[in-house]
């Protein structure tokens, strides 16, 4: 079974994150740049206290008519952020943000932030391994498959 860590393995463990009193502005200005749904806010000790997405800036700043430039992040993100770990299997993450609606997990491994998993890499993994069984089953049935 494919885990968290194989997936960071992949793609990287870089987790853009910011201050929890940096302007939700600021937040989106990042978010554009690298092209990410979503920022992880960190205390001064770089533990995750909030996560900051694109869900947050829609219903908590433009729905509630707040400005950007005045509003700061730890106002209106998201304060109960699901983390898991490296082992956790990727089915379990799929499962997980299937039941608290969320996008985007944190990983922890010993009290410390690696990495940061989103939906769209859950879907990449699954894609790619799928991709490959039908291929190897295709051979098999075709007669291909080397025994």
């Amino acid at each position: 079974m494919e885990t968290i860590a194989a997936i960071l393995r992949d793609k990287g463990n870089t987790v853009f994150t910011v201050d929890p009193q940096t302007t939700v502005l600021r937040a989106v200005e990042t978010m554009c740049v690298y092209g990410i749904g979503s920022v992880l806010v960190c205390d001064g000790e770089g533990q995750p206290c909030g996560i900051f997405t694109e869900r947050d800036l829609m219903t908590q700043v433009i729905l509630a008519r707040r400005d950007p430039e005045g509003t700061r992040v730890e106002e209106v993100m998201t304060s109960d952020v699901v983390c898991v770990e490296p082992t956790t299997g990727m089915r379990e993450a799929m499962a997980i943000m299937t039941e608290k609606r969320c996008r985007h997990l944190p990983v922890i491994h010993d009290g410390l932030l690696v990495g940061l998993v989103s939906i769209g890499d859950l879907v990449r993994c699954t894609s790619r391994n799928q991709e490959y069984e039908i291929r190897v089953l295709n051979d098999y049935i075709t007669g291909r498959y080397p025994a």
